[in-house]
């Protein structure tokens, strides 16, 4: 059973649409006892995270998460699930779990430029703000959520922050979009994509599988 945290964020219908899809037994819970029992915990969301750290203390899920972590129950953290993990995070100017030591920037315009195309308006522009849609990711280590994904395979994305992790060692793959950034980072029993896996198709049905099976 797999527990879905319910603290107000978005994108959790889709998260258990995908799970039910592949047969795999879900529930979603605002309860911390039940995260902190849980047997895999998914920590998925959209949304901004001050906001979601508010309530995450609100509802003692941040000292849910906590343990559950320490216990080494198996996490897997999606797009916001994924920023609010480290220390800290620009947005808001929030303090977030450190449960992975670094922290949330923001893309910027000034590092938003291609570094590919030539230095000029008219064939360099900058890129949207927030990052949406489709990009290719590039494996940088094995790990088992990442079995049978390869470089070059398209995740979707919809974020205006990546996570930047303190130690190097914890990123697994990355992207890019006008610079490279951390695309899946983890540390021990936790794993989190920037990504939205529940709506990335095939690649994205795969890696929950794998996190089922992890």
């Amino acid at each position: 059973m797999i527990t879905l945290i319910d603290y107000n964020a978005g994108n959790l219908t889709s998260v258990r649409r995908a799970l039910t899809h592949l047969g795999i037994p879900s529930q979603v819970s605002a309860d911390p006892e039940t995260v902190r029992r849980a047997d895999k915990i998914i920590f998925p969301g959209v949304g901004a995270a001050g906001a979601a750290m508010t309530t995450l203390r609100q509802r003692g899920l941040d000292s849910a998460l906590k343990e559950a972590f320490a216990a080494g129950t198996p996490i897997l953290g999606i797009c916001i699930g994924c920023q609010i993990i480290l220390d800290y995070s620009e947005e808001d100017d929030t303090e977030c779990l450190g449960l992975l030591p670094g922290k949330t920037v923001k893309f910027r315009p000034e590092t938003s430029i291609s570094p590919k195309n030539p230095l000029s308006p008219s064939t360099n522009p900058l890129l949207k703000i927030p990052h949406m849609g489709w990009n290719a990711v590039s494996v940088l280590q094995p790990h088992p959520l990442l079995r049978h994904l390869r470089s070059g395979d398209e995740f979707y994305y919809v974020h205006s922050y990546y996570p930047q992790p303190a130690d190097p060692a914890h990123t697994y793959a990355q992207t890019e979009y006008g610079i490279p950034f951390p695309a899946a980072i983890g540390k021990d029993n936790l794993f989190a994509v920037q990504f939205h896996a529940e709506k990335s198709g095939a690649v994205g049905l795969r890696l929950l599988e794998n996190f089922a099976q992890w």
